[in-house]
């Protein structure tokens, strides 16, 4: 768990520096054609907020319970902006791999202990995603279904 709330710690202090390497790389991503013409400044909360809140995703005992309302929520709000789904959720997987680079680039699990313990922290990281892509496609899927029943009939 040690190195676990070292990747956490890390995330949550350093969420702004992560999150403005997140948009650098999400505008210029081929499979993120939605976010090319986004100014950066303008991404960067959005992935500030993630990371921050990783820290209470990740402890809680229940990460699906806690999951499925914040990423339920993320969903709503890029559907709302007319963010494609497969965009949203590929703009989440370089959310998680942002943590992974950075992690990496400081050094985190430097010991040979340190990187078996890391095991841990990748583990619980991936389950949340996991988490998260379920949250975020079933959302998608309920709003373009109202959307559907809602359009007027032609």
């Amino acid at each position: 768990m040690i190195a676990s709330m070292k990747l956490i710690d890390l995330v949550d202090s350093h969420a702004e520096r992560i999150a403005e390497q997140w948009a650098k790389n999400v505008v210029k991503n081929p499979f993120t054609p939605f976010y090319h013409d986004k100014p950066v400044e303008k991404l960067v909360p959005q992935a500030t907020r993630f990371y921050h809140r990783f820290r209470d995703l990740f402890m809680k005992p229940k990460p699906a319970e806690a999951s499925n309302g914040y990423f339920s929520n993320y969903a709503a709000e890029r559907y709302t902006e007319g963010v494609p789904l497969q965009e949203a959720v590929y703009a989440l997987i370089l959310m998680r791999r942002q943590i992974w680079l950075y992690a990496e680039f400081q050094a985190t699990f430097s010991t040979a202990v340190e990187k078996q313990q890391a095991i841990d922290s990748v583990t619980r990281t991936m389950l949340m995603f996991d988490y998260a892509m379920y949250f975020i496609t079933k959302k998608y899927r309920e709003l373009m279904k109202l959307e559907w029943f809602e359009a007027p009939n032609t």
